[in-house]
């Protein structure tokens, strides 16, 4: 028996929320452990939702598979194995790991108790396969943990251009089956959008996509029908999605051309095309002149 004070009310600095399944996430609400140093950036951090986030799973007979590494604390009768069913199944796991940037090997915890995931400033996703109809492909370095009901595998995109072109490489994540998986996502769920589809389709402007059903087919196209069309609309290429599913879409992840609320700006879009035209223009002449 232990006793753990995560949930005491008299904790002002954290608090246990809510997450799925056997999943609770503990949140700092300020840091509190800093020196005159630091201290105003630690006030200014919390204040912009920028905060410790702690993933706690309680375990009842049951078991979990987290990231390597992410283990902090385990209380309880709780055991350490691994996810490999043999060295068939390693040989698979290490490829994967080469194309994905993922661990080859995660650790599978077990048994009764509380399993406590390091801290991390990233924001904390919990999702129900049930919810994706059993399969979502996710960026590289999001996957978290799991319940090990869920397996990963490497999924390859459809074809070359999607790979080149699209901005998300050319192997992705999968996790599949049943049960809840844990991502850490670059910005908060309020701020991601959720598309659902039923047969349609959905263009994106850039890789801004950070999770989509495994049933989605993943293709890059021209925006427009010609390349011409497609230069002269300023868009060129764009990420399409089709079938039925959902994707979850991070539209501020990269603001970089937006301008500041002082008026002035970090890098306009046509600011940045001017740029590249005047890079090309530069390259053709040269050619050109010799």
């Amino acid at each position: 028996m232990f006793q753990i004070n995560l949930e005491d009310a008299n904790a002002e600095v954290r608090k246990v929320l809510p997450g799925k399944g056997c999943y609770s996430l503990l949140e700092y609400d300020h840091d509190v452990s800093n020196d005159p140093y630091s201290a105003m950036t630690s006030y200014f951090a919390a204040k912009m939702n920028i905060r410790k986030r702690q993933v706690v799973a309680d375990l009842n007979n049951s078991s979990v598979i987290l990231q390597s590494g992410a283990m902090q604390m385990m209380l309880g009768d709780v055991n350490i194995a691994t996810d490999v069913k043999g060295a068939g199944d390693f040989m698979k796991k290490f490829i994967g790991s080469k194309v994905t940037g993922e661990t080859a090997v995660k650790p599978k915890y077990q048994g009764t108790g509380k399993v406590i995931l390091e801290p991390t400033y990233k924001y904390i996703l919990f999702e129900d396969l049930a919810d994706w109809n059993g399969s979502i492909v996710i960026e590289d370095g999001m996957f978290l943990a799991c319940d090990s009901t869920v397996d990963m595998k490497v999924v390859a995109r459809n074809n070359l251009g999607s790979a080149v072109l699209g901005g998300e490489g050319f192997f992705n994540t999968s996790l599949q089956g049943s049960g809840v998986t844990v991502l850490e996502s670059p910005v908060p769920r309020e701020e991601l959008i959720e598309i659902t589809l039923d047969n349609d389709v959905v263009k994106i402007d850039g890789n801004q996509a950070i999770a989509w059903s495994g049933s989605l087919d993943f293709t890059v196209e021209k925006s427009t029908k010609s390349l011409i069309g497609s230069a002269a609309s300023g868009e060129g290429l764009v990420n399409v999605f089709r079938g039925t599913g959902k994707v979850l879409v991070a539209p501020v992840r990269f603001n970089g051309v937006i301008a500041t609320p002082e008026g002035g700006n970090t890098g306009s879009t046509s600011g940045g095309a001017n740029t590249v035209g005047n890079a090309v223009g530069s390259v053709i002449g040269g050619f050109l002149g010799n």
